[in-house]
């Protein structure tokens, strides 16, 4: 199918959303269309337009909106292993101030190693914003 023939409609877009919503895999997205209609060929999209949508959906989040994009996936990361742990703080004006994180490996491997990994990360210019100068940190620590 030649790429100027390819489109996904507004239903198919919403679809293509609420499966990856609830963590459907793009390929498993796109084998349900090619189940609903019979043949892959009856679809006016292929596979990687649906990898590409997904693509450009996360890339489009707003500046603002990062950090509860950031905390709903470590929300969804804790929901798949209990043994996961975040801590999460913000600044007023929504910016990550700290965050941390262990997993079991994580925890596993300092327990035997009897080790602890600590290090800083600091940006000191927001390059969208050149009027203001923003300082963030990030801390990860595996204990």
């Amino acid at each position: 199918m030649l790429k100027q023939h390819r489109q996904l409609s507004m239903f198919i877009c919403r679809t293509i959303e609420n499966n990856d919503e609830t963590g459907i895999k793009p390929t498993k997205i796109y084998q349900s269309f090619v189940a609903a209609t019979g043949d892959h060929r009856e679809l006016s999209f292929i596979e990687k337009d649906v990898k590409n949508y997904i693509t450009r959906k996360v890339r489009n989040v707003f500046e603002l909106d990062d950090d509860k994009e950031f905390e709903k996936y470590l929300l969804r990361t804790k929901k798949k292993n209990q043994n996961f742990f975040f801590k999460l703080e913000l600044e007023v004006d929504h910016s990550i101030k700290i965050n941390f994180w262990a997993d079991a490996r994580s925890s596993v491997a300092c327990e035997y190693f009897r080790d602890v990994i600590s290090f800083e990360t600091t940006y000191n210019t927001n390059r969208m914003c050149f009027h203001e100068k923003r300082r963030y940190s990030i801390i990860q620590m595996v204990i």
